[in-house]
């Protein structure tokens, strides 16, 4: 059966999160017509009011843009999904602390379809799963309306793989990875990715085989940062800048491109990458397969936020202050550069860290929610950067947002043999050398004393 109409497509988004608002609100930017729906009332209230709480450039625009033309409207009523000749499903789904899919999200987004299916339409989902899931599970429940997976309606799996920041940029370039129920599922899907966004499509051979793209993808990252600190340890050992070891490293070709060790940090955070892993090891855990690589890796990045802690309070105990008695200045506090997102993010750990050795902490983060953050860390953001570091001791870079890359150093209220820490700003060694020439003390991660 043909599940993609030769006509124009309407698209149903269920669940407007990160991936799937990104994913609308493109689509709707393409002409194609786009419902999303989503339980949260207030979510919906804020969006359909031009109110976008999420930090992705462009976003916001687009969301406005598609509301306004009228090619994007959002709801809380799932029967709006009958209309859809394709339903694009971006629900949450988080771990247990097993390992295992809580699939309440996905389970109850299943059940509600269930209820407005019609023949000839085709699901395709993207969230995040351990494999078997879109087969045991979602089939399933989609044909408790009576209809047959492949013959009444097409199912696929589309995995998602975008990154926070640059989201909008990759659905326009990277290629996507298409798995069905049936030959037909999948033609479908790779057919809707090409006319929609113009991308690349990757056909699988199985449902199983595009939910563990995602896994792999994911487990590989991790693997590689805790490569990179591992690496960044062992290059402070011998007094060696890391990031010229990386550097140097990663120009060697090895199978079809070049070695690629990522960048140490203080730590990987984010819903996806502290996560999936874990998906890795519960799925194979349940068929007797003991995969090491995804605890190590986990152990070593899930320590990092402390390592990074100690290095400052380490030094600041080096230059004669009781780290007690010292005010350090949390500069950016989500989990990457420039985003707003606080999921699961590193600078907790060390916050924690620092409020455990008596330190007086103030944290700064133009980009993120301030009470997300207060609830999160028990402390208020500061209401300026100038108001942050005032009389400081440390300065901790954790993400270095674009509000950021211009500081002015020399211009800051802080406080003698200031100590510059850099968790995730990478700044060049010419960068260091006029810190040091301003009077401040610079250690990062893997980083020459």
């Amino acid at each position: 059966m043909r599940f993609l109409p030769d006509d124009d497509l309407t698209v149903a988004v269920v669940g407007f999160g990160y991936v799937g608002s990104c994913l609308a609100a493109t689509l709707a930017d393409r002409g194609v017509d786009v419902v999303g729906v989503d339980t949260n009332a207030a979510l919906v209230a804020e969006l359909t009011a031009g109110r976008c709480r999420l930090r992705e450039d462009g976003l916001a625009e687009l969301i406005a843009s598609g509301l306004d033309s009228g090619r994007l409207r959002i709801t809380t009523d799932y029967a709006a999904i009958s209309a859809a000749d394709v339903v694009l499903v971006t629900v949450g789904t988080p771990v247990l602390e097993d390992g295992s899919l809580a699939d309440g999200q996905l389970r109850a987004a299943c059940t509600e379809l269930s209820g407005h299916i019609r023949p000839g339409q085709l699901f395709v989902f993207k969230s995040t799963v351990p494999p078997g899931t879109t087969r045991t599970i979602v089939q399933p429940i989609l044909e408790r309306a009576g209809m047959t997976g492949s013959v009444d309606f097409g199912l696929a799996f589309s995995p998602e793989r975008l990154s926070e920041g640059v989201a909008l940029r990759e659905l326009n370039t990277f290629p996507i990875v298409v798995g069905g129920l049936d030959p037909d599922s999948v033609a479908a899907t790779a057919e809707f990715w090409r006319r929609t966004l113009g991308v690349r499509a990757i056909p699988l051979g199985s449902l199983e085989a595009a939910e563990i793209v995602k896994l792999a993808d994911n487990w590989w990252i991790d693997l590689n940062i805790a490569l990179a600190n591992e690496l960044a340890k062992f290059c402070a050992g011998h007094d060696v800048d890391v990031l010229e070891v990386i550097e140097a490293a990663n120009t060697i070709p090895k199978g079809s491109s070049t070695i690629n060790i990522l960048l140490p940090s203080v730590g990987v955070g984010g819903s996806c990458l502290t996560k999936d892993p874990w998906m890795v090891w519960r799925s194979a855990q349940q068929r007797g397969l003991d995969i090491q690589t995804v605890p190590t890796g986990r152990e070593i990045n899930a320590g990092m936020p402390d390592y990074t802690a100690q290095l400052a309070l380490s030094t600041l105990a080096e230059l004669g202050k009781d780290p007690a008695s010292t005010t350090i200045a949390v500069l950016g506090l989500a989990f990457k550069n420039n985003t707003g997102d606080l999921r699961a993010t590193p600078t907790q750990g060390a916050v924690a860290a620092f409020t455990k050795a008596g330190a007086r902490v103030r944290i700064f983060d133009p980009l993120v929610d301030p009470a997300e953050a207060e609830e999160m860390f028990g402390l208020s953001l500061s209401p300026s950067l100038e108001e942050a570091t005032r009389d400081a001791d440390c300065l901790a870079v954790f993400a270095l947002h674009k509000e950021f890359e211009g500081i002015d150093f020399a211009a800051l209220p802080v406080g003698a043999d200031c100590l510059v820490l850099d968790g995730r700003a990478y700044y060049s060694k010419e960068k260091i050398a006029v810190l040091r020439e301003l009077g401040y003390v610079y250690r990062g991660i893997g980083r020459q004393a």
